[in-house]
């Protein structure tokens, strides 16, 4: 008699029949299974799952500016102006993270943070989970990026931010989702005034 493990697993309208690990490193585990589609047919189905979770921050100071990193992304050999952003363990409290992703990539502290959304990033072929910020109140630093970044950093108004990402200088995905979710709560009026009227400048 087999025992549950052996056992094909529902995972909603799919059938998982085995799940064979096809690579592991300390960020990811990719994950090949043998399923049955919700339409009966035989197949397979890849996910990569992520040890960190994606931690992204939107810092505003009292005119109105933010702060951008750069740096060249290996997947798409291009280089990239983002919010600072990056992961997070799963046994951090993602605020904890936060504060600590927004110091070493600015150089910047926080009085203030407000949670603006969380996502799920490339979710058909990932488990990744993204938790967006805003922050003000800041004092600056001076930043301590990991010895293998090479960051470069940039002070712009958040109105050029949105129109970076309006018009493609910006492509990175979880930027524009923390953008405009803090856009889309300032004009709702969920966020403190004092921030929002920043945002809306």
């Amino acid at each position: 008699m087999a025992d549950d493990s052996e056992l094909p697993k529902t995972n909603g309208p799919w059938t998982v029949r085995s799940t064979d690990v096809s690579y592991e490193n300390p960020w990811i585990r990719v994950e090949t299974s043998a399923v049955t589609h919700p339409d009966g047919s035989d197949g397979i189905y890849g996910v990569v799952r992520y040890a960190n979770r994606a931690i992204g921050v939107l810092p505003i100071d009292g005119t109105g500016h933010t702060w951008l990193v750069g740096q060249h992304r290996f997947p798409f050999d291009a280089y990239s102006w983002e919010l600072p952003e990056g992961g997070g363990p799963m046994a951090d409290a993602p605020l904890d993270a936060a504060r600590r992703e927004l110091a070493e990539e600015t150089g910047l502290t926080a009085e203030n943070w407000h949670e603006v959304g969380r996502w799920h990033l490339s979710n058909s072929v990932s488990d990744e989970k993204a938790i967006g910020y805003i922050a003000w109140g800041l004092t600056e630093g001076e930043a301590h990026p990991e010895p293998s970044e090479e960051l470069s950093i940039r002070r712009v108004s958040f109105a050029e931010l949105v129109t970076m990402c309006l018009e493609g200088e910006i492509s990175d995905g979880f930027t524009h989702l923390i953008v405009f979710a803090a856009l889309g709560r300032a004009q709702r009026g969920e966020l403190p005034d004092v921030v929002a009227r920043l945002l809306e400048a």
